[in-house]
């Protein structure tokens, strides 16, 4: 693995880490009335997003461990240029579904 890869993977680590911290105990209205927690959530979102689109250019094989690389970035895409059309919802479930598991997935591979 080169030393950019494993910088990306360290930064997903750091932010995915972050947001299991910033939901721990929250609830779905918690987090809907809360403007200072979505916004950083969408923060540590993108940062996961755009660290991937890194990773891809930089190390394709590992990247290509993630199958839910095209998601993940989508999400980064729609944070960063569709922000007017986002669903609390959607970013809800992604960030207390498949944040955990991502970090999982990234502590085990940085091992």
């Amino acid at each position: 693995m080169t030393t950019e890869a494993r910088k990306r993977l360290h930064d997903i680590r750091l932010a995915a880490g972050a947001l299991c911290r910033f939901m721990d105990g929250k609830s779905v209205e918690d987090f809907k009335a809360d403007e200072m927690l979505q916004a950083a959530v969408e923060r540590k979102l993108a940062i996961i997003g755009e660290a991937f689109v890194h990773l891809s250019e930089e190390d394709a094989a590992i990247a290509g461990m993630f199958t839910d690389l095209r998601q993940i970035v989508g999400m980064r895409n729609r944070l960063v240029h569709g922000y007017d059309q986002l669903d609390l919802d959607v970013v809800w479930d992604a960030t207390l579904e498949h944040v955990p598991k991502l970090l999982a997935q990234v502590e085990s591979i940085l091992k």
